[in-house]
């Protein structure tokens, strides 16, 4: 048996870090939502008490290092499966890039083999199982657009913000998530405004949306890489409605509503940047199918 399943990726409307816990990880909270930019997996049953990942694309590991490995290595474990998994990942979106590409992907695997295992566990069962995995992978598993507090895994939903274009670019440079936080200092940082960025998607408030968007890893991100910052005035200077950096980056994205000014950005931002995506915000949670 085969089930298809996509896992779109995510960007942070804002990205907020409060304080550094006892526990050594971050207090975040953050506004995320998915776009219409996904990876696509093809989940099989084996009869064999084994788990095998497919990948064509480079620096996506086959083995235990991969979390959609690790997703249905847990449901496995968790439950004691006998039976294996297939994983064939088709990937689209860009790797080690803000956009919670891996974490979408461990969200895709517990989504499909809680439906091909038979488990007939509830999102939010799931959801607590991917905060065992990563921080995104619990709101990769609603998807949607949310409010996410702790270290990402508290999670309350929020309407679709209001619809418009979304051009992702990412240079061609890695950013460790992990170095990005350890060489935060939240002395003097400005803080994002995270009640107006939720009033705004309330409010349906595209404008409000753009004025209140904001992250603080870019304080970090744009002193060590300077080439993210250099890509987010581009963005500005060919006519973005508003520019943020995904996560801890390199991906930085640009809102647009119109066709024609979502065109200029895509074309001008092509002439030196490989990967350039123009997308739509999703929006809506996952459903059970």
């Amino acid at each position: 048996m085969k089930l298809l399943v996509k896992a779109p990726a995510k960007i942070n409307l804002s990205l907020d870090v409060l304080y550094k816990r006892t526990d050594g990880y971050h207090e975040l909270e953050m506004v995320m939502t998915t776009v219409d930019l996904a990876d696509r997996l093809e989940l099989e049953l084996l009869n064999d008490d084994r788990i095998v990942i497919h990948s064509q694309t480079r620096f996506v590991p086959d083995d235990d290092r991969n979390l959609a490995y690790k997703a249905a290595k847990l449901l496995k474990d968790r439950f004691n499966i006998k039976s294996g998994a297939s994983i064939t990942i088709e990937k689209n979106i860009p790797v080690a890039a803000g956009l919670a590409g891996g974490s979408s992907d461990a969200a895709a695997v517990l989504r499909g083999m809680n439906k091909l295992w038979d488990l007939r566990l509830t999102l939010d069962e799931l959801a607590e199982l991917g905060a065992e995995i990563g921080s995104d992978v619990s709101f990769c598993v609603y998807g949607g657009t949310a409010l996410a507090k702790g270290r990402g895994e508290i999670i309350t939903p929020l309407p679709p913000p209001p619809n418009c274009w979304v051009v992702l670019a990412k240079p061609a440079i890695g950013v460790s998530t992990a170095e990005v936080y350890e060489h935060l200092n939240l002395n003097g940082v400005i803080h994002p405004n995270t009640k107006a960025m939720v009033d705004a998607i309330y409010q349906g408030d595209y404008h409000g949306m753009c004025a209140n968007l904001s992250n603080v890893l870019e304080s970090v991100t744009f002193k060590y890489f300077p080439k993210v910052k250099h890509l987010k005035d581009d963005m500005k200077r060919f006519g973005a409605d508003a520019v943020l950096m995904s996560g801890s980056g390199p991906t930085v994205f640009a809102l647009v509503q119109h066709d024609s000014r979502m065109q200029r950005l895509y074309n001008g931002l092509r002439g030196y940047c490989h990967q350039v995506y123009a997308v739509r915000l999703l929006g809506k949670r996952n459903e059970f199918s």
